[in-house]
């Protein structure tokens, strides 16, 4: 079973004026995960797709996506593949790829129908491709591994480049994962911007009563939306992105835009925010 649903760009200035349900109907975005389906959102947002599949023991297809406007949603497009679950399978460009748990899939423009099969939790983001490179499966062992942040100021973290231009060849798909360390809260502070891409956020392995506090906004109206376990959140390109928690997390990101240079941001001082 397929699914998709639209979220449509928001300006800053109507952000100003959204209450805590307007902020959740327009950038927060839950219950990606149902046993038996691919759940996708197609956003607005440099077209950027977000979604989740979770065949549950058996195999799910996923071809057409009548929101991309192509016969199968890879025509034109590539794909990240994240698993947050159990052992499982994807199959596509002529290929089987066992995924295990913190594991990233790399599918070129090209790569066919995708299939999902297994124990997997399978969290899926797609962007515009305008070449053909090379499927690549990418393991924990394999990423660009960067400490960022100390204890004495609560954001210590190992921040994890997954789909980056010095382990995989994509179009504009950016993408990894950053595992807060136990006693630390904060995912990205100083907080930043960058205008010419959008990001979106997969906060998960949060504990049971845990939440996750995440910011968004012009740095001058910032604003906050509470996240759950396995639950996702649009950056637009105009906010900046950043979170607490109030336990142990680990969340994906995942950017599309202009470039591929993960360091192209703005950075917000501390005095600067609102």
């Amino acid at each position: 079973m397929l699914t998709v649903t639209s979220r449509y760009a928001i300006d800053p200035e109507t952000a100003k004026a959204m209450d805590t349900d307007a902020l959740r109907e327009n950038f927060h975005v839950g219950g990606l995960f149902a046993d038996g389906e691919i759940r996708l959102v197609y956003t607005h947002y440099d077209r950027m797709i977000v979604g989740g599949a979770v065949p549950a023991g058996g195999s799910l297809v996923l071809d057409k996506v009548a929101e991309a406007g192509t016969p199968s949603i890879l025509d034109r497009r590539e794909m990240g593949i994240l698993n947050i679950g159990g052992d499982g399978t994807v199959s596509a460009a002529g290929q089987d790829f066992a995924i295990k748990k913190g594991e990233i899939l790399y599918l070129p423009m090209g790569a066919g129908a995708v299939t999902f099969s297994g124990d997997g939790r399978f969290y899926i983001t797609s962007s515009p491709a305008h070449r053909a490179t090379e499927a690549k499966l990418v393991t924990a062992d394999m990423a660009n591994r960067l400490e960022l942040g100390a204890q004495e100021t609560i954001n210590s973290r190992t921040l994890m480049q997954f789909i980056h231009p010095d382990v995989v060849d994509s179009c504009q798909l950016v993408m990894g994962y950053t595992v807060v360390h136990e006693g630390s809260a904060w995912n990205t502070m100083p907080a930043h911007t960058h205008d010419r891409r959008m990001e979106a956020y997969l906060y998960f392995d949060i504990a049971e009563g845990q939440k996750v506090f995440h910011f968004m906004g012009q740095p001058q109206q910032t604003r906050h939306i509470v996240m759950g376990e396995q639950e996702a959140v649009i950056s637009p390109p105009w906010s900046i992105h950043c979170g607490a928690g109030t336990g142990q997390y680990t969340f994906c990101w995942v950017m599309a835009g202009d470039n591929v240079d993960f360091t192209d941001m703005d950075m917000i001082a501390m005095d600067d925010l609102r």
